[in-house]
């Protein structure tokens, strides 16, 4: 098993967009630091994404005004992409029948920032655990990496750990954790988080936050023995950056597949 590079659509307003994840505020939208808006619609890199048969990737809602690009999003690859932002249990249904291969949840689990496992085993008895990703996107506290929601404004009571990954596990197929930190600075990953989700995390794991170059996805690699995937953004061609070519990603994820092939 290798680690493989993720796709991702971050919608802002609409726009496809590459955000610093910590500049992202409801209240003070001077705050707000973007690295590029793209003049393509989501659907134009979901088209890119199903050309190249990339899996896993995700399409994130940043707030209201992203439906209908979601939507698009998903017509244009079918069963081909994860949907996240703005998910509850009475939605859930409906992005899977837009075309979702899984729903993604994060704030619809933790009501007034508190860990609600009876919302966790609702949603997974309605979409079923093979269709559902937790978003366990996170913060760097004294205390460990703690949980944010509502586009990582806010933190919640969970810190991760072992036991706790292992409990939500039974109820999801994948974990998605965002670095809210180094999210959007293409500085670098964070290597303590990802070897810590290999150790920890019974499940894959998609990681994004940092990456600012092809090693970091070897560098993932071997920190989780595979077991962690990657995404990339802001550093990526297709997204304006100039440190990482979208064609060497998924060179990467053919040599992989060629390598794992018996």
């Amino acid at each position: 098993m290798h680690s493989q590079f993720r796709p991702c659509i971050d919608l802002h307003n609409g726009q496809v967009k590459q955000i610093v994840g910590g500049t992202l505020h409801d209240t003070d939208a001077g705050q707000l630091h973007t690295n590029f808006v793209s003049a393509e619609p989501a659907a134009y890199y979901a088209r890119l994404y199903r050309e190249h048969q990339l899996q896993g990737g995700h399409v994130i809602m940043l707030g209201p005004g992203n439906q209908q690009a979601a939507a698009e999003a998903l017509a244009a690859y079918p069963d081909g992409l994860q949907v996240g932002g703005g998910i509850t249990v009475d939605n859930a249904c409906e992005w899977i029948g837009r075309g979702a291969s899984k729903v993604i949840v994060t704030s619809w689990l933790f009501p007034d920032a508190r860990f609600d496992r009876a919302r966790l085993l609702q949603l997974a008895e309605r979409v079923g655990r093979d269709r559902l990703v937790v978003d366990l996107s996170c913060r760097r506290r004294d205390a460990g990496w703690v949980v944010a929601m509502n586009r990582w404004q806010t933190l919640t009571d969970v810190t991760l750990d072992r036991e706790w990954l292992a409990e939500i596990a039974h109820h999801c197929s994948e974990f998605l954790v965002h670095a809210a930190d180094v999210e959007g600075l293409c500085r670098g990953i964070d290597r303590k988080l990802v070897a810590a989700l290999a150790e920890w995390s019974p499940i894959p794991v998609t990681y994004a936050g940092g990456a600012s170059s092809l090693d970091d996805l070897a560098l993932v690699d071997r920190l989780s023995a595979g077991s962690v995937h990657l995404t990339i953004g802001s550093a990526l061609d297709i997204f304006g950056g100039s440190q990482v070519k979208f064609s060497d990603c998924i060179a990467w994820n053919r040599r992989e597949e060629k390598v794992e092939q018996p």
